[in-house]
């Protein structure tokens, strides 16, 4: 059985690899908070779009 990664709790169907909503929620904080990176490399800045 697969344990959730955010309290070590056994998962639930519903919510794998969860264990319930809060913890799903929990980890999406993570995300949008940016405390969660996919290495790789660095993005290239934007460049600015022309006039004409």
């Amino acid at each position: 059985m697969s344990r959730c990664p955010i309290c070590q709790k056994p998962s639930v169907e519903a919510y794998r690899p969860f264990c319930s909503k809060r913890c799903a929620d929990v980890d999406l904080a993570h995300w949008l908070r940016g405390d969660y990176a996919i290495p790789g490399e660095p993005a290239q800045p934007d460049l600015p779009e022309r006039e004409e």
